[in-house]
């Protein structure tokens, strides 16, 4: 049978026409075992939808491992390390993964206790909350009565030393039914959004460049992004904002000297935008909780310097400054109407172009609702690629 590919279904919430080009289901064809030819077509599929589902998919790890590898042959290790930064005690991923013991790339994420899986006999999985991590949190009364919070919007990186994964797979072993719930965004605006219960939202990065006004698009076409080290364990004490778009600047982040060692050499300074290899697109791919300078070119010769924001370049290191512009750069595109909330069935199998997204964890459960998903993601063989001269003398 030949690949068939379908629309995702588009929420209600959501902006239709926005949506149009984001996520295709693919149908005719069982991941695990794609032909070369099959491969090619499902590659190019993802870098041009960003996301692409599989119903009913029986996976293995290994065959998982296998079709994420394939997007990125020379790439091996899981995208932090095989655990080794969430496996770092003070890193705030480490409660959230658990290493599937055969192939050490794919890890278990969920809820609840899961016994005798794929070689581990106990594992004791915690979805992660909004109320441990956020500086504010949604009241016990209001979680009873259905509402939550975006964990936080993330990029799938060590954003230390390892290259961004191009692609992750999530793959739904055990889902677990239940009402929906409703995240709010709780920033002045009253933004509010139904999802289904354990979410994966996920925004285009495409859209989130997109809408830039002008002056912001010059600015991103000209902006590179330092990380700091080791940046899930510097940003473990601080709490995020309550859209999960970011810290709040409150001096708690970990001082370097406390961190673990690291060299100036492996800090990441990454384009602010990240070209599409398949479709030339750029794609608004910031982590926003890692970042902690911004770099940023002069307008190129010739460009209008009218409205134009640091028309001489800067270097931008007050950790206040850079997150406020970051967020008033990427807080647009998490809007109600350009997010799609996954709705997770057993068997799901999600492939994400890694480089082309953001996503977040959504909402909670209680103890006994037992989740179960694999994911896996392979540090890059290289770092982004930013824009072009071309594209910045058009966009800048």
């Amino acid at each position: 049978m030949a690949i068939e590919v379908a629309p995702l279904p588009v929420p209600p919430t959501a902006d239709a026409e926005k949506l149009k080009d984001f996520g295709r289901e693919v149908k005719g064809v069982n991941p695990g075992t794609l032909s070369p030819e099959e491969f090619k077509e499902v590659h190019d599929l993802l870098y041009k939808y960003g996301a692409l589902l599989f119903r009913d998919a029986d996976l293995t790890p290994e065959q998982q491992y296998a079709l994420t590898k394939a997007f990125d042959p020379s790439s091996e290790s899981y995208g932090h390390g095989n655990n080794k930064t969430g496996g770092e005690k003070k890193s705030i991923l480490h409660p959230d993964l658990k290493t599937i013991p055969r192939v050490p790339q794919v890890q278990l994420i969920g809820n609840g206790n899961v016994y005798n899986h794929e070689g581990l006999a106990e594992a004791m999985l915690k979805h992660p909350s909004h109320t441990t991590f956020h500086k504010t949190r949604v009241s016990p009364e209001d979680e009873a009565k259905g509402y939550t919070r975006f964990y936080r919007w993330h990029i799938d990186a060590a954003l230390y030393d390892l290259s961004p994964p191009k692609v992750t797979t999530l793959y739904g072993v055990k889902v677990p039914q239940g009402q929906h719930q409703t995240v709010r965004y709780d920033d002045g605006t009253g933004d509010e959004l139904e999802v289904p219960l354990g979410t994966t939202a996920f925004v285009d990065g495409r859209n989130m460049f997109n809408i830039l006004p002008p002056e912001l698009k010059s600015l991103a076409v000209r902006t590179k992004v330092k990380y700091a080290p080791h940046p899930y364990v510097w940003m473990a004490p601080a709490h995020a904002l309550p859209t999960g778009l970011g810290i709040m600047t409150e001096g708690l982040e970990l001082p370097y000297d406390e961190l673990p060692p690291w060299e100036e050499s492996k800090l990441k300074v990454l384009p602010m935008l990240w070209k599409n290899p398949v479709t030339g697109e750029l794609h608004f791919q910031v982590h926003p909780c890692g970042a902690s300078q911004l770099l940023i070119d002069p307008l190129p010769e010739g460009a209008t310097r009218d409205g134009a924001l640091f028309p001489d370049g800067a270097h931008l290191k007050d950790l206040k400054e850079v997150r406020e512009l970051l967020y008033k750069m990427q807080r647009p595109a998490i809007a109600p109407k350009f997010v799609y909330p996954h709705d997770w069935k057993e068997k799901d199998l999600v492939l994400f172009h890694n480089r082309g997204v953001l996503h977040t964890v959504v909402g909670a459960f209680t103890q006994d609702q037992v989740r179960a998903f694999h994911q896996c993601n392979l540090a890059a063989s290289d770092d982004p690629t930013g824009p072009t001269a071309e594209d910045v003398k058009k966009w800048a």
